[in-house]
């Protein structure tokens, strides 16, 4: 399978508007682990999941496919980035006591990509593999995203993000299974940040090539449910997949 890369075109939009993982996320994948010495952290994006996880682990591998995607990654004591494709590394077997996947194992060759873990990751070794629920402001607010924006882009979607929809269940998953806490993103956002989020998602931006008002249109509709507060409680629930080695 060749590399997809739905992202690095609008790498530097992707880094402001995409939110962070809560701290809890790693906290639990550290207590976890054998050892709190090393993790990878792949198909890292900007950062967004590296540099939490730099809390809880002494280093941080991030890697990532897209060489434009890591030209956009924030710096962060403890981190290394490099452009290396998920399938396929230079790191020594048995280097890692975690591998983390934020928001990506959609896109992998799965099986090449097990075996890559099985190789880079310690026996005992976890595994974390996350993605993000739909968001939800309000019940009303919710039924008229889902109206005027969720539902057009719809068919756009890459087959992969079935996956996402599916909370990874369908995803071949070789790993003893471990219980893992419920997480969720919580974030105080205005109307505009919600809207940038959901630019950075590719439906969206294979929209906007045929029409680049799209989200224009969309505020006007959507500034009514979302009511007269500037900001506004935003959450994702996270998908979570988590074994041992």
């Amino acid at each position: 399978m060749a590399f997809a890369d739905h992202f690095s075109e609008k790498s530097a939009g992707y880094a402001s508007s995409r939110p962070t993982y809560p701290d809890e996320l790693f906290r639990a994948l550290a207590e976890k682990s054998p050892g709190r010495e090393t993790v990878w952290d792949c198909a890292t994006g900007n950062g967004q999941a590296a540099i939490g996880l730099a809390r809880h682990f002494r280093h941080v591998e991030a890697t990532d496919a897209s060489a434009e995607q890591v030209a956009n990654a924030k710096p962060c004591a403890g981190v290394t980035y490099s452009v290396q494709p998920a399938e396929r590394t230079h790191f020594p077997d048995a280097s890692f006591d975690a591998v983390n996947v934020a928001q990506a194992l959609h896109w992998f060759d799965f099986e090449r990509f097990n075996v890559e873990v099985a190789r880079v990751l310690r026996p005992g070794g976890v595994i974390l593999a996350t993605s993000y629920g739909w968001s939800h402001v309000s019940p009303e607010f919710d039924r008229e995203l889902k109206r005027i924006v969720l539902d057009p882009i719809h068919p756009l979607w890459p087959p992969q993000n079935s996956h996402i929809f599916n909370g990874y269940r369908d995803i071949p998953f070789p790993y003893e299974r471990i219980d893992f806490p419920p997480v969720r993103i919580e974030l105080r956002w205005t109307l505009a940040q919600l809207l940038a989020y959901i630019g950075t998602w590719t439906a969206t931006r294979r929209k906007l090539q045929d029409d680049p008002a799209f989200l224009d249109r969309a505020v006007a509709h959507l500034a009514r449910a979302w009511g007269s507060e500037d900001e506004r409680l935003v959450t994702m629930p996270l998908h979570v997949q988590c074994g041992r080695r």
